[in-house]
């Protein structure tokens, strides 16, 4: 018996080819990259943890500093990203980091951990490169910046 297993979508497929290429475009001279397939990487992982924050209501998820990169980039275009959210959260995705003067390492860990399988059981693509772990991507500022459903109401 041959066990089917289902393919994990792109969610660059979330919004339109001219949006995403945008998006991508302005990344590369943000963050100052040479590689525009690192761009789209980094947008495609943006789109798929906003997509599966959209439906989280478990603990708070976090992306790692590059996805980040990718849901900076998107907040700017205002209306596009509302437009997104509504569409795909019924609701705005808010932008909320969090300023400890600390990093728990181990939290971290867990929140990585936490974020790529919830990705995975919305059905996304996780590109793990894009995805350290916590350990070697410490970064305070970076790590506390999550969607939570629970801060500030819905």
């Amino acid at each position: 018996m041959t066990a089917m297993v289902a393919e994990l979508a792109a969610a660059r497929s979330l919004i339109s080819n001219d949006l995403f290429n945008t998006l991508v475009t302005r990344i590369v001279k943000d963050e100052n990259l040479c590689d525009r397939s690192l761009a789209e990487r980094i947008m495609d992982q943006a789109l798929a943890f906003l997509a599966t924050c959209a439906t989280n209501d478990g603990e708070p998820l976090a992306p790692s500093r590059l996805v980040d990169a990718g849901w900076h980039t998107f907040v700017l275009f205002t209306r596009d990203y509302t437009a997104f959210c509504d569409r795909v959260a019924g609701r705005f995705l808010h932008h909320e980091p969090t300023d400890s003067g600390t990093v728990d390492t181990s939290a971290a860990s867990m929140m990585r951990l936490r974020t790529i399988t919830a990705i995975e059981r919305a059905g996304y693509a996780v590109d793990v490169e894009l995805w350290p772990d916590a350990v070697a991507d410490c970064n305070q500022c970076y790590q506390g910046c999550t969607d939570s459903p629970r801060k500030g109401g819905r």
